[in-house]
């Protein structure tokens, strides 16, 4: 059997590489629907790849050895595999995340079963050919060291292009799903290929047959969670109305829910956080139509309601287009008269100079706040861009019998605020209980000390005690840029 040219055997490598670091980016943002985006997604994304990864290279070299076998049928075959793996990867994930989420409450083993339940056969056939195919290159004429170093290098910058592809193309042009199919697509292409220069054209058929069947499957059943999946998020629109004639929506990006509107109250706050920075916002504005400034949109609520209410001055930083057409389309906000930065939060006030009587931070990735958003240097940015008698106002989800990071964000806000208040639910929390609360930092205490506000149900919200404070920040840490181990902080609950 002629041996292939060495170029083509470095073309179909770099081609798998590239197609297996694009499963590889597609499984974060598949996951995002289910358990979050946030560092434990990430990091059992790349742990169970690289396991599936090393597992089909040792697989494969153990095929390289077995006497009288033909590689580059082999190849086709684990490229087959690959294929049929990836097209059901969708609903492989669909249908084990209820039973390994129930099994694995703890999330850093949820994570990580759910990422193994769907991504860790397709990395694991990928990872075949890759001895099989330097094999062949080094039965060649070339010199060996030349091969091997050829296959090596096209591994390499196969994975460079599939990351660059995946993340900059793919995912924003296609979504996941589809992505996935041009994945599936070409593995199907490259395992014909691969039984064509094997001679294994009897085996072609079989594999065209079972590729087909699964390719067909996977379209036919995976429906992907998302109203619209844009670069950054997978958002949804879900309508959560009581009355069918109050219509009431809320938005999910990723996993959790963003916002909750209602059609014709649009001054009604629907969660508690949102109840809060509402209510904060009016109490402590130094005027009767402050300048607020808002740390990422969600369903745009706030500005919708501060519209209501004759605000002139609106400010939003929402990094992503999208979350800010699907408030317009479904949540029936208004842009008229609110400047709208399609930008990182931190980067538009340091860009631009303007002062605001109100900053609301109210960004969250999973369920911490981005890291680069609670540190010292940005609180003392934000101190920066706040008129002299302006507050910042900041939503903090932990849990009752921990609170290490609302501790820690208070101690980092002393540092730059002389008056820094945690407010929350006027009730006991239950034991490990989730606790929403909104920090308000500034010059001055608010004027009161409670306030009774709908949430949508009229909900009394009171100020942590100062010495309850006191210790709260006694047990966190200075979280600064070089330093926020915000995620650990917050999660995982044991």
């Amino acid at each position: 059997m002629p041996l292939p040219p060495l170029w083509l055997l470095v073309a179909l490598q770099a081609t798998v590489s590239a197609a297996s670091m694009v499963v590889e980016i597609v499984a974060g943002r598949m996951l995002a629907p289910y358990v979050g985006m946030s560092l434990y997604t990430w990091t059992s994304v790349i742990a169970v790849v690289l396991a599936g990864f090393s597992a089909g290279h040792w697989w494969g070299g153990r095929l390289a050895d077995r006497p009288g076998i033909n590689p580059m049928v082999a190849t086709g075959w684990a490229l087959v595999a690959a294929a049929v793996t990836t097209a059901l990867a969708g609903l492989a994930l669909r249908a084990s995340a209820e039973p390994v989420l129930t099994a694995f409450p703890q999330p850093v083993w949820g994570i990580t079963g759910l990422t193994l339940a769907a991504f860790f056969l397709p990395s694991l056939f990928a990872g075949i050919p890759a001895p099989l195919l330097t094999q062949v290159s080094l039965s060649g004429p070339s010199r060996q060291g030349q091969a091997l170093g050829a296959m090596f290098a096209s591994g390499a910058i196969g994975a460079i292009l599939g990351t660059l592809l995946a993340g900059f193309v793919f995912i924003s042009w296609l979504g996941s799903l589809w992505t996935l199919t041009t994945v599936t697509l070409v593995y199907a292409g490259g395992a014909a290929l691969c039984f064509v220069l094997g001679r294994g054209l009897r085996a072609l058929h079989g594999a065209t047959l079972v590729g087909a069947m699964a390719l067909g499957l996977s379209s036919a059943l995976s429906n992907g969670p998302c109203t619209i999946e844009s670069r950054y998020f997978c958002l949804q629109t879900v309508d959560v109305s009581a009355d069918p004639s109050h219509v009431t929506r809320a938005m999910v990006i990723d996993h959790l829910v963003h916002g909750i509107s209602a059609q014709d109250a649009p001054d009604i706050m629907f969660t508690d956080h949102a109840a809060m920075l509402d209510a904060l916002t009016r109490l402590r504005a130094p005027t009767a139509d402050p300048a607020t400034f808002h740390i990422g949109g969600g369903n745009y609520a706030l500005p919708r309601a501060f519209a209501h209410r004759g605000f002139t001055t609106t400010t939003v930083a929402e990094i992503d287009p999208a979350v800010t057409e699907l408030a317009q389309r479904d949540f029936w906000f208004d842009p008229a008269g609110v400047q709208i930065l399609d930008m990182d939060a931190r980067r538009a006030l340091l860009v631009d100079p303007r002062r605001y009587d109100v900053v609301i931070g109210d960004a969250f990735t999973d369920t911490a706040v981005p890291q680069h958003l609670v540190t010292a240097e940005f609180f003392e940015l934000v101190r920066d861009r706040l008129t002299s008698e302006g507050t910042y106002l900041m939503n903090v989800i932990d849990y009752s019998d921990r609170m290490q990071a609302v501790g820690s964000v208070v101690l980092t806000l002393r540092d730059i605020f002389p008056v820094v208040e945690v407010w929350t639910e006027a009730r006991r929390p239950a034991p490990g209980e989730r606790v929403v609360m909104v920090i308000a930092a500034g010059t001055s205490e608010t004027p009161t000390d409670s306030f009774s506000v709908p949430a949508p149900e009229r909900t009394t919200f009171a100020a942590l005690g100062a010495g309850f404070v006191d210790q709260l920040a006694a047990t966190g840490v200075r979280l600064t840029d070089d330093y926020a181990p915000i995620d650990r902080l917050v999660g995982p609950r044991d």
